[in-house]
């Protein structure tokens, strides 16, 4: 068990070597879409990249939700084992529209030894989510 001093440091140590080990910019919030972000997520059980629709106006997340549900067999194509998930609720109790994809391994922001394996599946899955948000670009802000 971790003291919270401690897990935050590890935290810190699995970020800063991720972006080490992999150096490049991301795209993460410059989408230039209010409320459309991708973001990578890694906790003591799982690790994950998203696509997270969480505008303040619902009727603009659903909009652009369902932009998204209209590609939905594309980015599979791309992304397999991608989710699509309406109604994802976050630990603080928000709820969003959350497009995703986990890691299938053994995972643990605590555990070092799953740290390199889960480096290279965000570079693999990260850069196909991006690179299908820049192809299809135009249509998703065609709302």
């Amino acid at each position: 068990m971790f003291s919270k001093e401690e897990a935050a440091l590890l935290r810190k140590e699995f970020w800063t070597s991720f972006g080490k080990s992999f150096p490049r910019k991301w795209l993460l919030y410059n989408t230039k879409i209010k409320g459309f972000s991708f973001k990578f997520v890694a906790d003591r059980k799982k690790a994950a990249v998203c696509l997270d629709i969480e505008n303040k106006d619902e009727l603009v997340n659903l909009l652009y939700y369902d932009q998204l549900l209209s590609l939905k067999t594309l980015l599979e194509n791309e992304i397999p084992d991608v989710i699509f998930d309406d109604d994802y609720l976050l630990e603080n109790g928000k709820r969003i529209h959350r497009i995703y994809v986990p890691f299938q391994g053994k995972f643990s922001i605590h555990n070092k030894n799953t740290w390199r394996d889960c480096y290279k599946f965000y570079v693999e899955k990260m850069s196909k989510l991006e690179d299908f948000y820049i192809n299809y670009e135009d249509v998703i802000k065609n709302i």
